[in-house]
């Protein structure tokens, strides 16, 4: 039993020591020229109950740099029954650029929630790259030409990064936790392996989105970027993810617990349709607590301790990679109480994967 245990924790820590190994040695994807003459480029944002959010996510649309003329915004109302509309309208008042309400009240083919959204909106853009966020996002003043500078021939989709931002405590222990999963992301993405896109960051050119038939010809996930991407990959173009400052967009935090257990619900369907390697790497990961605290009641807690303390040590290493590679202070001083945040929500995940439970995502339920 003790050497098995041991066997585990040479496993774990080896396998995060080559992830920093590997973080800080791979340069990731780098940028070609922009496009000359700058094309025009459509912003899809799909809302649904957003007034709360959706003026700070216009706001840094309005501070983009780039030509105001060259953009046409569409946002997708799905039915909201607060004034996100107005809200939006108010919040673009003025807009040198295009700027339209795209109200959505029928489902195209057999699209559900954001993806019925975004295929009403792929069908009214009239440019040939899409670039796609979410109404609790807000994007930087560079985020145009950053995905663009990437969008090379053959490429589908470009993906950026995000971090969740908010005062509280809770709110900056979620921008840890996203923070290192986007790098553990970008390891496996820069050894040729591409395993995902991001839906609240991210760029699909026209020709890639309707080679795949669109969003409506598209099965039904809660995790519609995820379709995407793998549809994408299959019609023959590929990807890039990248991990950089100029794509670095904020994210609002999730602001109960119950709210962060559903969203990452809802992650986890992405999750389980990755491939088996990837999986049982990340369940491997995933696992480290539970394997501690067996190794605290066989052996010895002093023992237990001394690993948690090299445990610390090794995805401070991560953390402190992970931010300073986007120009972030990284919140070392927060690992200790993270370790107490990924207990609570890892238990919490199984619990709400175990149990006969529906999660619930803008208002709505899914299984």
């Amino acid at each position: 039993m003790v050497g098995l245990l041991w066997v585990y924790f040479l496993g774990w820590f080896g396998l995060l020591a080559v992830a920093v190994w590997l973080f800080a040695r791979q340069p990731g994807s780098q940028p070609a020229l922009v496009p000359q003459p700058l094309p025009r480029v459509s912003i899809l944002i799909a809302a649904r109950n957003e007034a709360t959010a959706i003026a700070r996510c216009l706001r840094a649309i309005r501070a983009l740099q780039y030509p105001p003329e060259l953009v046409e915004v569409l946002l997708g109302d799905d039915g909201s029954t607060d004034n996100t509309a107005a809200v939006a309208q108010a919040a673009m008042a003025g807009y040198g650029g295009s700027f339209r309400v795209v109200p959505i009240t029928v489902v195209l083919g057999g699209a559900q929630g954001k993806a019925n959204v975004l295929a009403h909106l792929a069908r009214a853009a009239t440019t040939a790259y899409f670039f796609i966020t979410d109404a609790d996002i807000a994007v930087p003043a560079t985020w145009l030409q950053g995905l663009l500078a990437h969008a090379q021939p053959g490429v589908g989709i470009v993906t950026g990064l995000t971090l969740v931002r908010g005062p509280r405590l809770f709110h900056r222990l979620q921008g840890l936790d996203w923070l290192l999963a986007l790098g553990l992301v970008q390891i496996v993405t820069d050894l040729g392996r591409p395993v995902t896109a991001m839906g609240n960051n991210m760029l699909v050119t026209r020709a890639a989105y309707q080679a795949t038939g669109g969003y409506e010809a598209l099965p039904f996930s809660v995790t519609e970027d995820f379709e995407l991407f793998k549809a994408v990959l299959l019609r023959g173009y590929s990807s890039r993810n990248l991990f950089r400052p100029e794509i670095l967009a904020e994210s609002e935090p999730m602001y109960t617990w119950g709210g962060l257990l559903h969203q990452r619900r809802r992650w986890m369907r992405g999750v389980e349709q990755l491939p088996g390697w990837l999986q049982a790497c990340l369940a491997l990961y995933g696992s480290f607590y539970v394997v501690l605290a067996v190794l605290a009641v066989v052996v010895s807690v002093p023992v237990a301790l001394g690993v948690w303390g090299l445990h610390l040590v090794v995805q401070g290493a991560l953390a402190a990679l992970c931010f300073r590679r986007v120009g972030q202070r990284p919140p070392l001083e927060l690992l200790p109480l993270f370790t107490a945040y990924t207990i609570a929500l890892t238990a919490g995940l199984v619990i709400f994967r175990l149990l006969p439970l529906r999660f619930h995502w803008k208002g709505r339920s899914y299984r």
